[in-house]
Protein backbone atom coordinates (compact mmCIF):
# COMPACT_ATOMS: atom_id res chain seq x y z
CA UNK A 1 0.00 0.00 0.00
CA UNK A 2 0.93 3.68 -0.73
CA UNK A 3 1.44 6.00 2.66
CA UNK A 4 -1.24 7.17 4.65
CA UNK A 5 -0.73 10.40 6.42
CA UNK A 6 -2.87 11.12 9.70
CA UNK A 7 -3.43 14.24 11.91
CA UNK A 8 -4.82 14.57 15.34
CA UNK A 9 -7.50 17.07 15.94
CA UNK A 10 -8.84 18.10 19.22
CA UNK A 11 -11.81 19.77 21.28
CA UNK A 12 -10.20 23.15 21.54
CA UNK A 13 -7.04 25.02 21.05
CA UNK A 14 -4.37 23.90 23.27
CA UNK A 15 -1.10 22.37 23.32
CA UNK A 16 2.18 21.86 25.29
CA UNK A 17 3.13 25.61 23.77
CA UNK A 18 -0.59 27.21 24.39
CA UNK A 19 -2.96 27.56 27.56
CA UNK A 20 -6.27 25.78 26.69
CA UNK A 21 -8.50 28.73 25.23
CA UNK A 22 -12.49 29.14 24.28
CA UNK A 23 -14.72 26.52 25.73
CA UNK A 24 -13.64 22.85 26.66
CA UNK A 25 -16.25 21.60 23.76
CA UNK A 26 -15.13 24.44 21.08
CA UNK A 27 -17.90 23.11 18.28
CA UNK A 28 -16.56 25.50 15.65
CA UNK A 29 -12.86 25.23 16.86
CA UNK A 30 -13.73 21.42 15.86
CA UNK A 31 -15.15 21.77 12.54
CA UNK A 32 -12.50 24.12 11.35
CA UNK A 33 -9.55 22.02 12.52
CA UNK A 34 -11.13 19.08 10.77
CA UNK A 35 -11.79 21.15 7.65
CA UNK A 36 -8.09 22.63 7.84
CA UNK A 37 -6.65 19.19 7.94
CA UNK A 38 -8.80 17.89 4.94
CA UNK A 39 -8.02 20.64 2.75
CA UNK A 40 -4.32 20.46 3.83
CA UNK A 41 -4.60 16.35 2.23
CA UNK A 42 -4.48 14.29 5.72
CA UNK A 43 -6.07 11.09 4.99
CA UNK A 44 -7.14 10.61 8.65
CA UNK A 45 -7.18 12.46 11.39
CA UNK A 46 -7.11 10.98 15.11
CA UNK A 47 -9.61 11.94 17.76
CA UNK A 48 -7.95 11.30 21.42
CA UNK A 49 -8.99 10.00 24.33
CA UNK A 50 -8.34 11.94 28.31
CA UNK A 51 -10.28 11.15 31.47
CA UNK A 52 -11.47 14.68 32.15
CA UNK A 53 -12.10 15.17 28.26
CA UNK A 54 -15.19 15.86 26.58
CA UNK A 55 -16.56 12.20 24.63
CA UNK A 56 -14.30 11.18 21.66
CA UNK A 57 -17.59 9.81 20.27
CA UNK A 58 -19.24 13.01 19.73
CA UNK A 59 -16.18 14.73 18.62
CA UNK A 60 -15.33 12.36 15.76
CA UNK A 61 -19.18 12.84 14.65
CA UNK A 62 -18.87 16.34 14.69
CA UNK A 63 -15.75 16.68 12.51
CA UNK A 64 -16.97 13.73 10.73
CA UNK A 65 -20.13 16.13 10.01
CA UNK A 66 -18.23 19.14 8.99
CA UNK A 67 -16.01 16.83 6.49
CA UNK A 68 -16.49 15.18 3.04
CA UNK A 69 -13.67 12.54 2.82
CA UNK A 70 -11.15 12.61 5.46
CA UNK A 71 -11.07 9.44 8.00
CA UNK A 72 -11.65 9.34 11.38
CA UNK A 73 -9.55 7.54 14.09
CA UNK A 74 -11.26 7.78 17.03
CA UNK A 75 -9.37 6.66 20.56
CA UNK A 76 -11.38 4.27 22.81
CA UNK A 77 -10.60 2.65 26.40
CA UNK A 78 -12.02 -0.79 26.60
CA UNK A 79 -13.63 -1.39 30.00
CA UNK A 80 -16.12 1.61 30.70
CA UNK A 81 -18.16 0.73 27.92
CA UNK A 82 -19.57 -2.79 27.34
CA UNK A 83 -18.24 -4.12 24.02
CA UNK A 84 -21.88 -5.87 22.65
CA UNK A 85 -22.48 -2.07 23.09
CA UNK A 86 -19.36 -0.13 22.16
CA UNK A 87 -19.45 -2.29 18.46
CA UNK A 88 -23.22 -0.84 17.69
CA UNK A 89 -22.15 3.18 18.67
CA UNK A 90 -18.78 1.88 16.53
CA UNK A 91 -20.79 0.26 13.90
CA UNK A 92 -23.34 3.44 13.73
CA UNK A 93 -20.96 6.14 13.55
CA UNK A 94 -19.21 3.90 11.11
CA UNK A 95 -22.90 4.07 8.88
CA UNK A 96 -22.89 8.14 10.05
CA UNK A 97 -19.63 9.25 8.12
CA UNK A 98 -20.02 7.18 5.35
CA UNK A 99 -17.74 4.30 6.32
CA UNK A 100 -14.57 6.80 7.25
CA UNK A 101 -14.20 5.36 10.45
CA UNK A 102 -11.26 3.11 12.26
CA UNK A 103 -11.02 2.44 16.11
CA UNK A 104 -7.38 2.91 18.18
CA UNK A 105 -7.91 1.15 20.68
CA UNK A 106 -5.53 2.11 24.08
CA UNK A 107 -5.94 -0.05 26.61
CA UNK A 108 -4.20 2.45 29.20
CA UNK A 109 -0.74 2.95 30.33
CA UNK A 110 -1.22 4.87 33.44
CA UNK A 111 -2.73 3.20 36.71
CA UNK A 112 -3.73 6.97 38.25
CA UNK A 113 -5.63 8.03 34.91
CA UNK A 114 -7.59 4.10 34.77
CA UNK A 115 -9.06 5.29 38.32
CA UNK A 116 -10.13 8.55 37.03
CA UNK A 117 -12.92 6.49 35.28
CA UNK A 118 -12.84 4.15 37.82
CA UNK A 119 -10.67 1.47 36.48
CA UNK A 120 -8.34 -0.40 38.90
CA UNK A 121 -7.25 -3.34 37.15
CA UNK A 122 -3.77 -4.07 36.84
CA UNK A 123 -1.71 -3.55 33.75
CA UNK A 124 -1.16 -6.61 32.13
CA UNK A 125 -4.90 -7.01 32.93
CA UNK A 126 -5.82 -4.15 31.14
CA UNK A 127 -4.60 -6.26 28.24
CA UNK A 128 -6.02 -9.07 28.69
CA UNK A 129 -9.72 -7.33 29.30
CA UNK A 130 -8.82 -5.58 25.81
CA UNK A 131 -8.70 -8.79 23.94
CA UNK A 132 -11.71 -10.10 25.18
CA UNK A 133 -13.50 -6.90 24.41
CA UNK A 134 -12.23 -7.03 20.64
CA UNK A 135 -13.10 -10.78 20.72
CA UNK A 136 -17.11 -9.61 20.84
CA UNK A 137 -16.68 -6.17 19.20
CA UNK A 138 -15.65 -8.04 16.19
CA UNK A 139 -18.24 -10.98 16.57
CA UNK A 140 -20.81 -8.30 16.68
CA UNK A 141 -19.84 -6.31 13.73
CA UNK A 142 -19.43 -9.83 11.68
CA UNK A 143 -21.26 -12.38 13.33
CA UNK A 144 -25.28 -13.46 11.24
CA UNK A 145 -26.51 -14.97 13.91
CA UNK A 146 -26.75 -14.59 17.56
CA UNK A 147 -23.87 -15.85 19.15
CA UNK A 148 -22.22 -16.31 23.20
CA UNK A 149 -18.84 -15.59 24.61
CA UNK A 150 -17.39 -16.14 28.11
CA UNK A 151 -14.63 -15.12 29.08
CA UNK A 152 -12.80 -13.70 32.37
CA UNK A 153 -13.96 -10.23 31.68
CA UNK A 154 -16.70 -10.43 29.68
CA UNK A 155 -19.78 -12.81 29.12
CA UNK A 156 -22.55 -12.45 26.47
CA UNK A 157 -25.41 -14.73 25.61
CA UNK A 158 -27.41 -14.59 22.51
CA UNK A 159 -25.43 -11.48 21.59
CA UNK A 160 -26.02 -10.05 18.18
CA UNK A 161 -25.83 -6.50 16.07
CA UNK A 162 -28.18 -5.50 13.73
CA UNK A 163 -26.46 -2.75 12.63
CA UNK A 164 -23.20 -3.56 10.75
CA UNK A 165 -20.21 -1.42 10.19
CA UNK A 166 -20.09 0.24 6.52
CA UNK A 167 -16.69 -1.22 5.79
CA UNK A 168 -15.99 -4.82 4.97
CA UNK A 169 -15.56 -7.38 6.98
CA UNK A 170 -15.39 -4.34 9.90
CA UNK A 171 -14.08 -0.68 10.70
CA UNK A 172 -10.07 -0.59 10.82
CA UNK A 173 -8.53 -0.92 14.63
CA UNK A 174 -5.54 0.79 15.47
CA UNK A 175 -3.30 -0.67 18.16
CA UNK A 176 -1.23 0.85 20.71
CA UNK A 177 1.65 -0.20 23.52
CA UNK A 178 5.14 -1.39 23.91
CA UNK A 179 4.85 -4.23 26.52
CA UNK A 180 4.96 -7.67 26.03
CA UNK A 181 1.11 -7.66 27.17
CA UNK A 182 0.46 -5.42 24.65
CA UNK A 183 2.32 -7.10 21.59
CA UNK A 184 0.72 -9.91 22.12
CA UNK A 185 -2.77 -8.67 21.83
CA UNK A 186 -1.47 -6.31 19.13
CA UNK A 187 0.14 -9.60 16.52
CA UNK A 188 -3.56 -10.90 17.31
CA UNK A 189 -6.13 -7.98 17.05
CA UNK A 190 -4.83 -5.25 15.26
CA UNK A 191 -4.74 -4.06 11.70
CA UNK A 192 -2.60 -1.14 12.28
CA UNK A 193 -0.29 -1.29 15.31
CA UNK A 194 0.64 2.20 16.26
CA UNK A 195 4.23 3.65 17.25
CA UNK A 196 5.75 6.98 18.63
CA UNK A 197 8.44 8.41 17.57
CA UNK A 198 11.96 6.83 18.36
CA UNK A 199 15.25 6.51 16.73
CA UNK A 200 15.15 4.67 13.59
CA UNK A 201 16.93 1.72 15.17
CA UNK A 202 14.78 1.35 18.16
CA UNK A 203 11.60 1.62 15.92
CA UNK A 204 12.94 -1.69 13.50
CA UNK A 205 13.47 -3.50 16.85
CA UNK A 206 9.65 -2.90 17.81
CA UNK A 207 8.44 -3.18 14.11
CA UNK A 208 9.96 -6.47 14.16
CA UNK A 209 8.98 -7.94 17.50
CA UNK A 210 5.28 -6.99 16.40
CA UNK A 211 5.82 -8.08 13.07
CA UNK A 212 6.79 -11.45 14.44
CA UNK A 213 4.24 -11.81 16.79
CA UNK A 214 1.68 -11.29 14.34
CA UNK A 215 3.04 -13.89 11.87
CA UNK A 216 2.57 -16.27 14.96
CA UNK A 217 -1.33 -15.68 14.87
CA UNK A 218 -1.14 -16.05 11.27
CA UNK A 219 -1.73 -12.38 10.05
CA UNK A 220 0.36 -9.36 8.78
CA UNK A 221 -0.07 -5.95 10.41
CA UNK A 222 0.53 -2.55 9.56
CA UNK A 223 2.35 -0.15 11.10
CA UNK A 224 2.44 4.10 11.97
CA UNK A 225 4.86 6.14 13.88
CA UNK A 226 3.51 9.51 14.79
CA UNK A 227 6.45 12.83 15.24
CA UNK A 228 6.01 16.39 15.75
CA UNK A 229 7.76 18.39 13.15
CA UNK A 230 9.03 21.87 13.03
CA UNK A 231 9.95 23.43 9.49
CA UNK A 232 12.10 26.35 8.66
CA UNK A 233 12.99 27.52 5.40
CA UNK A 234 16.65 26.63 6.60
CA UNK A 235 17.85 24.18 9.09
CA UNK A 236 18.96 26.72 11.51
CA UNK A 237 15.39 28.78 11.28
CA UNK A 238 13.85 25.21 12.16
CA UNK A 239 16.27 24.47 14.64
CA UNK A 240 15.97 28.19 15.97
CA UNK A 241 11.89 27.47 16.05
CA UNK A 242 12.60 24.48 18.52
CA UNK A 243 14.18 26.47 20.92
CA UNK A 244 11.23 28.80 21.17
CA UNK A 245 8.59 25.70 21.16
CA UNK A 246 10.77 24.76 24.40
CA UNK A 247 11.09 27.71 25.95
CA UNK A 248 7.27 28.25 25.68
CA UNK A 249 6.47 25.17 27.23
CA UNK A 250 9.08 25.53 29.96
CA UNK A 251 7.11 28.98 30.50
CA UNK A 252 4.01 27.13 30.49
CA UNK A 253 4.41 24.33 32.65
CA UNK A 254 6.00 26.86 35.33
CA UNK A 255 3.21 29.02 34.90
CA UNK A 256 0.28 26.32 34.90
CA UNK A 257 1.91 23.14 35.94
CA UNK A 258 -0.54 20.61 33.93
CA UNK A 259 1.56 19.41 30.69
CA UNK A 260 1.14 16.11 32.46
CA UNK A 261 4.22 15.16 33.12
CA UNK A 262 2.84 11.64 34.76
CA UNK A 263 0.34 11.36 32.48
CA UNK A 264 1.92 7.97 31.67
CA UNK A 265 5.09 7.65 33.80
CA UNK A 266 4.66 3.67 34.43
CA UNK A 267 3.93 2.61 30.39
CA UNK A 268 6.54 0.84 28.41
CA UNK A 269 5.95 3.45 25.90
CA UNK A 270 6.78 6.01 28.10
CA UNK A 271 9.79 4.41 29.41
CA UNK A 272 11.10 3.82 25.99
CA UNK A 273 10.79 7.80 24.93
CA UNK A 274 12.75 8.54 28.05
CA UNK A 275 15.09 6.24 26.71
CA UNK A 276 15.55 8.28 23.12
CA UNK A 277 15.80 11.62 25.85
CA UNK A 278 18.91 9.63 27.51
CA UNK A 279 20.46 9.45 23.85
CA UNK A 280 20.93 12.90 23.74
CA UNK A 281 18.44 16.20 22.54
CA UNK A 282 19.60 15.11 19.35
CA UNK A 283 19.10 11.80 17.81
CA UNK A 284 19.69 10.67 13.77
CA UNK A 285 20.01 13.90 12.92
CA UNK A 286 16.34 15.01 13.13
CA UNK A 287 14.65 13.65 15.49
CA UNK A 288 14.53 16.17 18.63
CA UNK A 289 13.37 14.95 22.37
CA UNK A 290 13.42 18.15 23.90
CA UNK A 291 9.24 18.11 24.54
CA UNK A 292 9.52 14.40 25.41
CA UNK A 293 11.97 15.08 28.35
CA UNK A 294 10.35 17.71 29.07
CA UNK A 295 6.92 15.73 29.80
CA UNK A 296 8.89 12.69 30.79
CA UNK A 297 7.88 10.54 27.64
CA UNK A 298 4.23 11.15 29.08
CA UNK A 299 3.15 11.19 24.98
CA UNK A 300 4.44 11.30 21.18
CA UNK A 301 6.19 14.23 21.75
CA UNK A 302 9.17 13.63 19.68
CA UNK A 303 9.85 16.23 17.05
CA UNK A 304 11.43 16.26 13.49
CA UNK A 305 13.55 19.52 12.65
CA UNK A 306 14.29 20.96 9.43
CA UNK A 307 13.63 22.14 6.18
CA UNK A 308 10.15 20.83 4.88
CA UNK A 309 12.40 18.50 2.65
CA UNK A 310 14.86 17.44 5.19
CA UNK A 311 11.77 16.32 7.23
CA UNK A 312 10.13 14.39 4.90
CA UNK A 313 13.54 12.86 3.74
CA UNK A 314 13.89 11.68 7.16
CA UNK A 315 10.04 10.58 7.49
CA UNK A 316 10.71 8.33 4.17
CA UNK A 317 13.19 6.46 6.67
CA UNK A 318 10.66 5.64 8.54
CA UNK A 319 8.55 4.50 5.42
CA UNK A 320 11.75 2.62 4.37
CA UNK A 321 11.08 0.55 7.18
CA UNK A 322 7.54 -0.59 6.48
CA UNK A 323 5.66 2.18 7.90
CA UNK A 324 3.13 3.17 5.84
CA UNK A 325 1.07 5.26 8.12
CA UNK A 326 2.42 8.87 9.17
CA UNK A 327 0.55 10.98 12.29
CA UNK A 328 2.33 14.23 12.31
CA UNK A 329 0.86 17.15 14.36
CA UNK A 330 2.50 20.37 15.41
CA UNK A 331 2.67 22.51 18.65
CA UNK A 332 0.40 25.24 16.88
CA UNK A 333 -2.05 22.54 16.37
CA UNK A 334 -4.48 24.03 13.32
CA UNK A 335 -1.66 26.52 11.80
CA UNK A 336 0.88 23.51 11.93
CA UNK A 337 -1.65 21.70 9.95
CA UNK A 338 -2.38 24.09 7.46
CA UNK A 339 1.68 24.16 6.59
CA UNK A 340 2.56 20.75 6.90
CA UNK A 341 -0.19 20.28 3.80
CA UNK A 342 1.88 23.02 2.12
CA UNK A 343 5.13 22.12 2.40
CA UNK A 344 5.77 18.59 3.98
CA UNK A 345 2.75 16.28 3.20
CA UNK A 346 3.71 16.98 -0.99
CA UNK A 347 7.25 15.84 -0.81
CA UNK A 348 6.30 12.96 1.56
CA UNK A 349 3.99 11.79 -1.05
CA UNK A 350 6.30 12.52 -4.24
CA UNK A 351 9.14 10.64 -2.08
CA UNK A 352 6.73 7.84 -1.72
CA UNK A 353 5.77 7.73 -5.29
CA UNK A 354 9.52 7.68 -6.28
CA UNK A 355 10.26 4.38 -4.25
CA UNK A 356 7.22 2.76 -5.75
CA UNK A 357 8.19 3.44 -9.21
CA UNK A 358 11.22 1.91 -8.47
CA UNK A 359 9.82 -0.67 -7.59
CA UNK A 360 7.48 -1.30 -10.20
CA UNK A 361 10.92 -0.97 -12.19
CA UNK A 362 12.79 -3.69 -10.52
CA UNK A 363 9.64 -6.34 -10.02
Amino acid sequence: MSVQILGMIGHRLASETIAPAGPVFDRDYIRNIARAHEQAGFDRILVGYWSDQPDGFLVTALAGLATEHIGLLLAHRPGFVAPALAARKLATLDQLLDGRLALNVISGGSDAEQRKDGDFLAHDARYARTDEFLDIVKREWTSGVPFDYRGQYYQVENAFSAIKCRQKPHIPVFFSGASEAAVRVAGKQADVYMLWGESLDNTRELVERVRAEAAKQGRSIEFSVSFRPILGRTEEEAWARAGQILQAARARQAQDGDLDVALKPESVGARRLRNTVALGERVDKRLWTGIAGLVGGGHNSTALVGTAGQVADALLDYYDLGIRYLLVRGFDPLNDAVEYGRELLPLVRAGVATREGRQRQAS
